[in-house]
């Protein structure tokens, strides 16, 4: 059985995952530690618990999710893996940094696609891609089919939903796919969010004003 395992980062306050398995492998997604102190909280659990990182991947790649993929791949000897779509978007990472003044260790490229169904395995735990775009071009999520559990980038919020004024983002297809992809699963699912608390499929089609 996995367990999910987040920090919070940086200053847009970003879910930092580890997932972890039995076997003692785990993945991590979205890396959001930029500072010395961050990096060195990430490293002490995976050292803690005797873990062996071996997938890096993106939901998206906005710079909040995305500055510590350096630190990660370098430590851990890890390719980076995100949607092809997103790939625009992670080169303009320097870019948005430096509009917002905060320090980038420049993102390795992508050495992996991620796909709509592709199935991610490590240890005894596989997880299903889905597709859910809007609030990036080609932002995905992470589905624990037997663990009823979503890792939902920024796609679906307590109470809430991604922006979408940002480069790439349209809040039509933010919707279809919350409504379409994310909505078509159990309500006892629980979604990891990129920021802020946990919450739950059912809970979001009740309580969500913009569903």
């Amino acid at each position: 059985m996995a367990e999910v395992h987040f920090f919070t980062f940086n200053p847009f306050q970003e879910n930092t995952f580890v997932i972890q398995d039995s076997s003692g492998e785990c993945i991590i997604v979205d890396p959001g530690c930029n500072s010395a102190s961050e990096q060195a909280a990430l490293s002490k659990h995976i050292e803690s618990n005797g873990l062996k990182p071996v997938r890096l991947i993106n939901t998206h790649c906005h710079i909040d999710h995305i500055l510590g993929n350096a630190y990660v791949a370098r430590t851990y000897g890890l390719p980076l893996e995100i949607h092809a779509g997103e790939l625009p978007v992670l080169q303009s990472g320097e870019m948005v940094a430096s509009m917002y003044g905060i320090p980038y260790e420049p993102s390795p490229a992508p050495e992996k696609f991620l796909q709509a169904g592709d199935r991610l395995t490590f240890g005894s735990t596989t997880l299903k891609v889905l597709f859910t775009p809007g609030h990036s071009p080609a932002s995905i999520c992470l589905y624990s089919e037997n663990g009823y559990w979503l890792i939902g980038g920024d796609v679906l919020f307590y109470e809430s939903i991604g922006r979408t004024d940002l480069p790439g983002g349209d809040y039509d297809t933010l919707i279809d796919s919350i409504r379409s992809v994310l909505l078509t699963l159990p309500d006892k699912v629980r979604v990891y969010p990129g920021h802020g608390p946990a919450t739950t499929i059912g809970h979001e089609r009740v309580y969500n004003p913009f569903l």
